[in-house]
This record gives structure tokens, C-alpha cells and sequence, in this order.
């Protein structure tokens, strides 16, 4: 199957047939150790997004099936859970985005966004289950949102954030008008709910969003030492992004989008002022993913950095911040390459860095 790195990000995120490339290189800076991917588990169908339980069983979903299954990275037993009926696994789409309840496990709630075909509507959804003795049962939707005939731009990633609160991304549904508006499209947006899926009490708008004018992520993270909210961004054709994400911002995408501006004023200048610039951007798309920070990972090299992955490059890069942690020092390097895709990047309990691809969840270890 041809991989094609082109702008659509679903070009090369979703080839299911790439794997992580054995002569993948590694990176090694002055006498620190050598930083590398380690196998957790392999041969998995499409497993983009996972996380963890508080005993570290791994939580992943299979892309296009909806299944739901859990992964014991200690002696590798892989069980079924639960699937997810009507999954639509075209181009972006699938079950995309997985989050366990904060109270877990004294509350066992499974949350998960995926588009499915519902009601001969087309939507992507968030949706949550229970869980009583290693199966899922009571499928409950709780936000539905168009999904555009294009397969695209959908967003997916959840997670639970300070205070208990549940923040989702959608994307613009390749339409890049959405983005702008704050009225009940909550595409190209980045919401904060409470764990019933209704909008969270302090919210900007009186409503689900949290911030406006994304145009599509599968990646966003809180750094553990701020609890501030840093967001990867896919950009058309001329750019990516990393943005610090503020209360009721405005990241800019919308109707004027061009990338035939200076960058990254083409790819941030619709909608009202002010318009919140990228912390960080690429000179040239690199179909930039997940990413999570470096706490305790076990890699003293990458403490307190920003790890981040592609599946343009199939790289890993990560990158140090200011004293103040609200900006970039540094330019970000590559740590790891050779991966032809990466996913979703997630830490573990015990503070560890953990990836996916198309086939297979990896750990960064330094060797």
C-alpha cells in the first residue's frame, strides 16, 4: 500500500499495513544514552488510541472494528472488552480517542469518541460504558456532532484534565468555517465537559467549548508541572503546530486560512482578536500527532521536555521549555526515527513515555 505524506493527515495516519520499521535509528547526544522505541506489543489492529489504568493496563482501541480491549504490558495477556457497533473506520475516521473515569477504580466508566453511523446520520460521538467483570456493558451517547462526507478533520483526542474535567477535540470537518463558529457546532474546537458530557461549569461561552479556531489535532497534553493545556495542530499544506491553549482563545483558523502568507500568520488570521499564535511551527508539514512531557519518564536526557510524534516523518522530536514553561527554548530535535507513523503518545502511571502505530504500542527506553 502507498503511503502517501501528503497534507491530509489520514494519508499517512492510517495505513494499516505499515509497521515500525526495524532499522529505525535512535538518538544519542554527547555521552547520554541512546534513546529507542521497545516493542510492548505487536501484530494489533489499528490500535491509535490508548491509555492507562492506575495498575498500568493498558486501554486501546481498535480504529476501525470499535473494539475496546485491555493489554497487561508485564506478561502481554490481551483481552476483549467490549466493541463499539456502527464504527465508520474510513480515511480519520474510527474509534479514535479512549479515557478512563478519574475515579477509576472505585468507578469503573470507559469514555471513548468514534464516529459511527447512527441513525443514517454520519456523527462523531462521545460515548461512554461500564465495566463489571471484564466486560463492557450500557453504551450511553453523550455529544453527537456531524461528521462531514469528507473523511477528514475529525479530531479524537479525550482526555481528563484538572478538576476532574473531560476535554475532547473535534476537528473543522475539512471545513474550515466551523472553526469560527462558537454557536452549536462544536467542530474545530476544543471542548471541557463534566464526566455526563455536559458543559463544565466555568466555561467562557456558557457553553461545551473550551477554545475556537482549530482546524485538527489528535494530540493535546497537560504539563504536570504547570496544568497548563499544550495542543498539537494540523495545518494545511505549509504548516504545523504546537499551541498553548488559554481559556476562550482563539487560535485563528477559519474562512481566511492561506498559505500563501508568511507563516504562521496564513494559518491564524480568522475570527475575532486576539488571535493566539503557535508556540511553535514547521517550516513544512510533518502530520504532527500525539504528545506528552517527559516527568519522570526514565530518560534523563528528555526530563521536563515536550515529546512529540508524526506520521509524516514516522519521527519522535522533543523539545525544551522556557524557566516559565509557557513557551519554547529550544528547537525541537528528533530522538527517534524510522517509526513510518506515530499515533498516539501517552504516560504511564509509573511516569513512562508509551506510543502507538498502525500495528503495535512502544515504550521510549535510553539503552
Amino acid at each position: 500500500m502507498i503511503r502517501i505524506a501528503a497534507r491530509s493527515f489520514t494519508a499517512a495516519l492510517f495505513v494499516a499495513a505499515l509497521t515500525i520499521a526495524p532499522t529505525a535509528s535512535h538518538a544519542t547526544v554527547g555521552h547520554r544514552a541512546t534513546i529507542k522505541a521497545k516493542a510492548v506489543a505487536t501484530g494489533l489492529n489499528g490500535p491509535s488510541g490508548f491509555t492507562f489504568a492506575p495498575n498500568g493496563v493498558i486501554w486501546y482501541l481498535e480504529r476501525g472494528t470499535g473494539e475496546v480491549h485491555t493489554l497487561d504490558p508485564k506478561t502481554g495477556a490481551n483481552h476483549r472488552v467490549f466493541t463499539i457497533n456502527g464504527v465508520n473506520g474510513d480515511g480519520e475516521r474510527g474509534a479514535l480517542g479512549i479515557a478512563l473515569s478519574p475515579r477509576w477504580p472505585a468507578k469503573k466508566v470507559v469514555y471513548v469518541y468514534v464516529t459511527r453511523n447512527s441513525g443514517g446520520h454520519l456523527q462523531n460521538q462521545l460515548v461512554r460504558f461500564a465495566v463489571s467483570g471484564g466486560s463492557g456493558r450500557g453504551l450511553k451517547v453523550l455529544l453527537r456532532s456531524p461528521a462531514s462526507a469528507d473523511p477528514y478533520h475529525n479530531g479524537g483526542r479525550i482526555l481528563f484534565g484538572p478538576g476532574g474535567k473531560l476535554y475532547v477535540v473535534i476537528g473543522d470537518g475539512h471545513h474550515s468555517a466551523n472553526a469560527q463558529d462558537r454557536s452549536d457546532n462544536l467542530r474545530g474546537k476544543i471542548l471541557r465537559l463534566d464526566p455526563d458530557g455536559t458543559g463544565a461549569k466555568g466555561n467562557p461561552f456558557g457553553s461545551r467549548i473550551w477554545s475556537y479556531g482549530h482546524r485538527n489535532s489528535f494530540g493535546f497534553t497537560f504539563d504536570p508541572v504547570t496544568h497548563r493545556l499544550w495542543e498539537t495542530e494540523n495545518g494545511p499544506t505549509c504548516t504545523d503546530e504546537i499551541n498553548l491553549v488559554v481559556k476562550g482563545g482563539n487560535f485563528g483558523w477559519g474562512p481566511k486560512e492561506s498559505c500563501s502568507l508568511s507563516k504562521p500568520a496564513g494559518t491564524n488570521n480568522s475570527g475575532p482578536k486576539p488571535r493566539h499564535r503557535p508556540k511553535w511551527f514547521t517550516a513544512s508539514t510533518i502530520g504532527i500527532t500525539g504528545a506528552a512531557f517527559c516527568h519522570g519518564c526514565g530518560i534523563p536526557s528528555l526530563g521536563g521536555q515536550l515529546v512529540f510524534g508524526d506520521v509524516d516523518t514516522g519521527s519522535l522530536r522533543a523539545i525544551h521549555l522556557n524557566a516559565a514553561r509557557t513557551a519554547f527554548s529550544s528547537k525541537a530535535r528528533v530522538i527517534v526515527s524510522g517509526l513510518n507513523g506515530v499515533h498516539s503518545v501517552e504516560v504511564s502511571p509509573t511516569g513512562h513515555i508509551y506510543f502507538s502505530g498502525p500495528n503495535g504500542i512502544y515504550r521510549l527506553v535510553a539503552t
